[in-house]
């Protein structure tokens, strides 16, 4: 019965998530998957699917990005594994209209994530921002070792962090290059399918992409799943997100 219900209330979010697209979810689905799994563009992805007898023009390619991206990071969020404790955090650098800006990210040691943000500057403001929300969305996990470069922005935030109550005691501090490579080679990992020329057109259109670009990684890296995690498991767990039977069944 509770199974029923469960498959019955993702059904119903189904629909209501694809309403009025001329698309089925599955096929929608697919497509935002492969753009956010693989170094494609949008008119690679319209030549795979005219390959396949169907016309999906690249602009409504973009759409479902923008508009599914983020829910795809808001639902598989959710099967996240908690992370070990000792923290690993980093800033990058994205282009957006020609602008570097700046995705702050944390896995932990075994390279777990653990959250991310993307801002328009870094400096203490931003990277306070980035502790907000990584300890707000786990307050009762909040890492007892934290290691980042050698930005001076992230002592003082980890002392407001402390004084708003969101690390219930201080962690310990380090810097070490060595243990910060890591997290550096993760970078790559979200990065490599970005805009490499001009980069990102609008800072809405870089924040909503990289929720998926993230959580993508999240579905690849896996859950702690027992047994393979192959591409047809992550389709399928990503189906279950969306109430779907199946996505890429072959």
């Amino acid at each position: 019965m509770i199974l029923s219900a469960i498959a019955a209330k993702l059904k119903q979010r189904a629909k209501a998530d694809f309403k009025g697209r001329h698309y089925e979810a599955a096929l929608i689905v697919q497509a935002v998957s492969w753009y956010l799994r693989y170094p494609l563009s949008y008119r690679d992805i319209e030549e795979l699917f005219l390959e396949r007898g169907m016309e999906v023009d690249h602009s409504t390619l973009n759409r479902w990005v923008l508009a599914y991206a983020p829910l795809i990071e808001k639902r598989l969020r959710q099967f996240r594994k908690p992370h070990c404790g000792s923290v690993r955090i980093d800033e990058t650098y994205i282009r957006v209209r020609g602008e570097w800006r700046y995705l702050y990210r944390a896995i932990d040691k075994y390279g777990n994530p653990v959250d991310f943000l993307l801002t328009v500057s870094r400096d203490l403001d931003a990277a306070k921002r980035f502790f907000r929300k990584m300890l707000n969305d786990q307050p009762l996990l909040a890492p007892d070792r934290i290691g980042t470069d050698g930005a001076s922005t992230y002592p003082p935030a980890i002392v407001e962090s402390r004084k708003e109550g969101l690390l219930p005691r201080v962690p310990a501090h380090y810097v070490t290059k060595h243990l910060q490579q890591g997290i550096e080679s993760d970078h790559f990992r979200v990065k490599k399918n970005m805009p490499r020329i001009a980069g990102f057109r609008s800072f809405h259109t870089a924040r909503r992409t990289i929720c998926g670009f993230e959580a993508m990684l999240w579905l690849r890296k896996g859950f702690g799943f027992a047994g393979a995690w192959t591409v047809r498991e992550q389709n399928h767990l990503l189906g279950v997100c969306f109430g779907l039977q199946a996505v890429n069944k072959s």
